[in-house]
């Protein structure tokens, strides 16, 4: 199990960085915050998750050892995938999580594409015990001030996540004037894609 690495990152994809470890190159997938504090040249630590199947090795990068820890909880509930599992935390920090699924808040969960209120039942259901209560403690994440391809980013977030391109535009047009980091706006951006839809 790798559960961290550290490095120069070498680069920043759209869902995805290549962080140098050891004179290795090594792709690692994450949120869309994440990849948003992650800046090519500099040395990053990121916390990981290694998901070994049949025919991959995929690893996947988070900002915090709990951000990770929330990651692996949520596969624990039947249906729960990787992917699915990291639209959880694109859409939601880990203290958003627990609250949703502390306070049975289906609407909060099914914000995230690939989950139904059904699934957000089962979701409730299996993992109030598991996850924990949120925290108090304020979350801190990149601004988006310095960082001009944050449109970008959350455009292409909301493409991996299953909207077209035009959708996902016009969606972060909508609600870029709210301000905020990039969490934040991909969050507002879900919002008004599950209300136009």
């Amino acid at each position: 199990m790798i559960a961290s690495l550290r490095g120069r990152v070498l680069a920043v994809r759209l869902d995805s960085a290549v962080v140098e470890v050891g004179g290795v190159g090594v792709l690692v997938q994450a949120t869309p915050a994440t990849l948003a504090a992650l800046r090519p040249g500099e040395e990053a630590r990121l916390a990981t998750s290694l998901v070994v199947r049949e025919d991959s090795l995929t690893l996947f990068g988070f900002a915090d050892d709990d951000e990770r820890d929330v990651f692996e909880t949520v596969q624990t509930a039947s249906g729960i995938g990787p992917r699915l599992a990291l639209a959880m935390l694109a859409v939601h920090t880990p203290d958003g999580l627990r609250a949703a699924v502390a306070g049975q808040d289906l609407t909060a969960l099914v914000k995230v594409p690939g989950i139904g209120r059904k699934g957000a039942q089962r979701i409730v259901l299996e993992l109030t015990d598991r996850l924990g209560a949120p925290s108090s403690a304020p979350v801190d994440r990149p601004p988006l001030g310095g960082s001009p391809a944050w449109r970008e980013q959350v455009v292409e977030a909301l493409v991996g996540l299953g909207w077209s391109a035009k959708q996902a535009g016009e969606a972060v047009d909508a609600v870029s004037g709210e301000g905020g980091d990039v969490p934040a706006i991909l969050r507002a951006a879900l919002r008004h894609l599950g209300r136009a839809g």
